[in-house]
């Protein structure tokens, strides 16, 4: 899958955190479609369907719990997750991991690591199909 072909779902409702990553995601052109809430997300995931999600802080909600509701709906639950943090504890790694995460990315990050997840994850969800 090329990144032209490829929708990312980002939700993020740190205003300086989105811009950087969608800057850095658009850059290398993927369509991005930018949430700042998990209930805009959820809205928007009602009537489309992304190739990936790319989860950071999300405000009405802990972060793993939306991980919990993205990988428990049948609709989402198939659909690659890479979830940005601050926190680096081996304990949020694990939670997030159990909750549906794919990917785990400390923020702020390496614009080449984030390439490489983000294509890594699209690589192995396309070649599932």
């Amino acid at each position: 899958m090329t990144p032209e072909d490829a929708t990312i779902l980002l939700i993020e409702e740190e205003p300086t955190l989105l811009e950087i990553t969608a800057f850095r995601l658009e850059l290398l052109g993927y369509h991005l479609v930018k949430r700042e809430t998990a209930d805009e997300a959820a809205q928007w995931l009602k009537e489309q369907l992304p190739n990936l999600i790319a989860v950071g802080h999300v405000a009405e909600m802990e972060s793993i719990e939306f991980l919990n509701h993205l990988s428990n709906d049948p609709r989402t639950s198939e659909i690659p997750i890479i979830y940005l943090s601050s926190g680096t504890d081996l304990e949020e790694v694990q939670r997030a991991y159990n909750a549906g995460a794919d990917e785990f990315l400390v923020t702020p990050f390496d614009p080449l690591v984030l390439e490489k997840k983000v294509d890594g994850l699209l690589t192995a969800a396309s070649n599932s199909d």
